[in-house]
C-alpha cells in the first residue's frame, strides 16, 4: 500500500444527516467490522453529543458507548469521532483508554481556526489523537490559509482537512488551496480532503487532490462514504475511491468487503432513504449555499429549479452560508407573489363563469377512464370547462388553469393546439405568458398558507371560484395519489410537483384542504364529484 495515502470512510458520520443518526444496532457493528476488513485506515464511527446514547444510533455521549458497537477493535485502524467546536461539553469526555475511540475530528466554521485548535488542544491532553477540519476552506484568502497552516503548525495535530462544503470547488481552487497550505504546513501533518458532489465533482476532485500531493512526503488522508451517503450531494463513494487508490496508486483495499457492506447493509437505506446529486443541490454548490436552504424550501414549498436559484441568487453572499429561515421564507413569497394589479381580469371573468355551471378537468386518470360520461354531463348541463393543471387530449377546454410554471410550460409542448385555443388562467408566481391569451391572477387570490401542500391546482382552482363569486363546480379526475407516481395520472409524463413522493402525506393534506375549503366557503358551496375521488366525503 502507498505509504502516504489513508482512507477515511465516514458512511456512520455523515450518514447521521440522512437517516437521523438511526442507522440500528446491526448496522453500525457490521459496517464497522466490514470497512475494517477492507483495510481501511481511518473509520469514522458517528458523532459527540451532549445527549445521552440511545440503542443504534451513531450519536454517543461518551466514547464507551460504542464499545458495544465493536465486536473487534484492529489496532492498525484509526477509529474516530467527531465534533462540531462547540456543541459538545468537554467535560463529558473521559481520558482516552484505548478501547473504543483512537481520535477525535473536530469541525470548525471560517473565522473560527483559533477556537477550533483550542477545543482539539483540549481533547489531546485527555490522550486522543486529533483531526481537524476546516469548513467551507474555499471561503479562506490566500492570507487566511498561509495564517490556518502557520496556526496549526504550532499544535502539530494529525491532520488537517480541506473541506469543499458547499460542493464549489473547481480543480483550480483545490490547487490553490492545496498548494499554499502543503507550502506552509509543517511536514508531519497530514493533508486531508473531504468533497461535496454538488457538480459532479467529488471523485474527480478526490483524484484531483491526491495527484496533487502523492508525489511528496506529506501523508494524504481521503473521506469517503460507502454509495456516497451524506447531506444533500453526497460524498465521494469509498467503493470509487478505494478502486481509483488501488488500480492508480498502489494501494490495497479490499473491494469485495466493501461490496459486501454495500450489499448487506446499504441496500436497506438506498431504498428508504434519499441522496446524491440533483438539480437542487447543483444550485447550492453554485451559489455556495448552506444545504438547509435547499432543504427548507424542497420540504416546505416543493419549489422548482428555476425558482429556487432565483430565490437563492437573491440572497445576499453572506446570507447564503447559512440558514435563516424566516429570511429565506420571505424572499421565497417576495419570488412567488410578484404582484399584478388583477381586478380587471378577476371582473372579467368573474362576468363569464357566474351563472354558469363549470366542469374542473383534473388530471387524475379517472378523467380519461370515465371520459364518456364525463363528456355526457358537459354537455347535458352546457357546461365552462376549465381544465386544472393539465391539458388532457380527450376534451375541449374553454379554459386552462395554471398554478405551476413546469405545467404550464409542459402543457404548451404536449397539446400545443388546445394550449393554444383556451382561453388561459395563469397566477402570477408564473413569469412568463402571453397577455393576450393568459389572464393573470395575484398568487396570493387563491393560495392559503400554513400547508405543506397548499398549492394543489384543484383546491387553487375553487378558491379562484370563490373570489370570482362562481356558486359551484363539478369535479372529474381529482382521484388521489397512488404510490407508483404515473399510476396517478391519465398522463404519466407529467412533470411531478411531490419530488419527495410521500404520498400518503400527500392526501391526507389535500384532503383536509378539501374539508376546510367547504367549510369556509360563502359563495363556492355546490361541489359535485363526477368521477370516484379519495377527496370525497360524500358530500355531493
Amino acid at each position: 500500500m502507498s505509504a502516504n495515502i489513508q482512507l477515511l470512510d465516514c458512511t456512520l458520520r455523515d450518514g447521521c444527516y440522512i437517516v437521523d443518526s438511526n442507522f440500528g444496532s446491526a448496522a453500525i457493528r457490521g459496517l464497522i467490522e466490514k470497512l475494517s476488513d477492507a483495510r481501511v485506515d481511518i473509520i469514522e464511527c458517528g458523532w459527540l453529543k451532549n445527549s445521552e446514547h440511545k440503542e443504534g444510533s451513531a450519536f454517543y455521549h461518551v466514547p464507551s458507548d460504542l464499545l458495544n458497537y465493536l465486536d473487534r477493535k484492529d489496532p492498525n485502524k484509526v477509529y474516530v469521532v467527531m465534533i462540531d467546536w462547540d456543541r459538545y461539553d468537554l467535560s463529558y469526555l473521559p481520558p482516552c483508554d484505548g478501547k473504543s475511540i483512537d481520535a477525535v475530528r473536530v469541525v470548525f466554521p471560517h473565522g473560527r481556526h483559533r477556537e477550533g485548535i483550542e477545543v482539539g488542544m483540549k481533547i489531546r491532553e485527555k490522550g486522543y489523537k486529533v483531526y481537524f477540519q476546516a469548513a467551507n476552506t474555499l471561503a479562506y484568502s490566500d492570507e487566511e490559509l498561509i495564517e490556518l497552516a502557520k496556526d496549526m503548525s504550532e499544535v502539530s495535530p494529525e491532520c488537517l482537512s480541506v473541506v469543499d462544503t458547499f460542493g464549489a470547488m473547481y480543480e483550480e481552487d483545490l490547487e490553490r488551496i492545496i498548494n499554499i497550505l502543503d507550502k506552509h504546513l509543517a511536514p508531519g501533518i497530514k493533508l486531508g480532503f473531504h468533497s461535496h458532489n454538488n457538480q459532479q465533482l467529488s471523485f474527480s476532485l478526490t483524484q484531483h487532490f491526491v495527484r496533487l500531493l502523492v508525489k511528496g512526503e506529506r501523508g494524504i488522508v481521503v473521506d469517503s462514504s460507502l454509495c456516497g451517503m451524506g447531506r444533500g450531494a453526497g460524498n465521494t463513494t469509498t467503493e470509487l475511491a478505494a478502486s481509483y487508490l488501488n488500480r492508480k496508486q498502489g494501494c490495497h483495499y479490499d473491494l469485495d468487503a466493501i461490496m459486501d457492506a454495500i450489499d448487506t447493509y446499504m441496500v436497506y437505506f438506498i431504498e428508504r432513504f434519499k441522496w446524491g446529486y440533483s438539480t437542487s443541490y447543483f444550485i447550492a454548490g453554485l451559489y455556495c449555499c448552506h444545504v438547509n436552504n435547499i432543504a427548507y424550501l424542497l420540504d416546505n414549498h416543493r419549489t422548482g429549479a428555476k425558482d429556487m436559484r432565483k430565490i437563492i441568487e437573491s440572497l445576499p453572499p453572506a446570507d447564503r452560508l447559512k440558514y435563516d429561515y424566516d429570511l429565506l421564507e420571505s424572499k421565497y413569497l417576495e419570488n412567488q407573489s410578484r404582484y399584478v394589479d388583477d381586478a380587471a381580469v378577476c371582473e372579467e371573468l368573474s362576468a363569464k363563469l357566474r351563472g354558469r355551471k363549470i366542469a374542473l378537468i383534473a388530471p387524475g386518470r379517472r378523467s380519461v377512464e370515465c371520459a364518456d360520461k364525463i363528456k355526457g354531463y358537459i354537455r347535458d348541463n352546457n357546461c365552462i370547462v376549465i381544465a386544472v393543471n393539465a391539458l388532457l387530449g380527450e376534451y375541449d377546454y374553454d379554459y386552462a388553469f395554471f398554478v405551476n410554471p413546469a405545467r404550464y410550460e409542459y402543457a404548451s409542448k404536449a397539446q400545443p393546439e388546445k394550449f393554444d385555443s383556451a382561453e388561459r388562467i395563469i397566477l402570477s408566481n408564473i413569469s412568463g405568458y402571453n397577455a393576450e391569451k393568459d389572464h393573470k391572477v395575484a398568487y396570493d387570490h387563491v393560495i392559503k398558507r400554513g400547508w405543506k401542500y397548499f398549492d394543489n391546482a384543484v383546491i387553487c382552482c375553487l378558491r379562484l371560484l370563490e373570489h370570482l363569486g362562481v356558486e359551484g363546480a363539478a369535479i372529474a379526475g381529482f382521484d388521489g395519489f397512488k404510490n407508483i407516481y404515473n399510476e396517478s395520472y391519465a398522463d404519466p409524463m407529467l412533470p411531478s410537483l411531490n419530488t419527495g413522493g410521500d404520498w400518503d402525506a400527500l392526501n391526507e393534506e389535500i384532503r383536509a384542504m378539501f374539508r376546510a375549503f367547504r367549510e369556509e366557503a360563502r359563495v363556492c358551496r355546490n361541489i359535485e364529484f363526477l368521477t370516484d375521488s379519495y377527496f370525497n366525503d360524500g358530500e355531493n
